[in-house]
């Protein structure tokens, strides 16, 4: 299996456990903020989208201007980047909104990965405004994408037990 297979590969189960946990709370449920967490399922979607783009799209292949005549990413940004807070986003999309550019999103990234040859992945990453905080390399950036990926579908898991129920993993409890 060639690396770009591997990464391809880890990418779609990462996205798979985002839509798994995504579906799997009530809509009406998604801007609680619980007060021990101070974010919510609609913080966690929208920033998924702007790290998405930056990690595994603007890094490895640049802009792609027909995402940002697409959605809104520069509001996405503003208030669902590194350091805003839930609470204000409050209201801005609706849960199906996220949940269609979250997967416009990863569509595009899964892409953007495939466009890729083996040589590609060890070119230092896209220049950007901001240095990526991680990667040198394509395939760091796109490692990195993987590994934040899954850290928020952790973060996303405890928010759902906090406003819903625990997430049925699958697992039988033993008696």
């Amino acid at each position: 299996m060639t690396e770009i297979a591997i990464l391809n590969k880890q990418t779609e189960t990462a996205y798979d456990w985002t839509h798994r946990l995504m579906d799997s709370v009530p809509a009406e449920k998604w801007e609680i903020i619980p007060e021990v967490l101070g974010s919510n399922f609609c913080w966690q979607i929208g920033h998924l989208v702007v790290s998405i783009y930056y990690h595994s799209i603007m890094t490895t292949v640049g802009h792609l201007p027909e995402l940002l005549d697409q959605m809104d990413l520069r509001s996405y940004t503003k208030l669902c980047g590194y350091d805003t807070f839930a609470q204000e986003m409050a209201g801005h999309w609706t849960p199906e909104q996220l949940k269609l550019d979250l997967e416009r999103m990863q569509n595009k990234s899964l892409e953007a990965i495939n466009s890729l040859s083996g040589i590609d992945l060890w070119e230092p990453v896209e220049p950007t405004k901001v240095p990526h905080p991680v990667a040198k390399t394509k395939f760091e950036a796109i490692d990195w994408n993987i590994k934040h990926t899954m850290w928020h579908c952790g973060q996303m898991a405890t928010i759902k037990r906090l406003v819903d129920k625990p997430y049925d993993y699958g697992l039988q409890r033993r008696i």
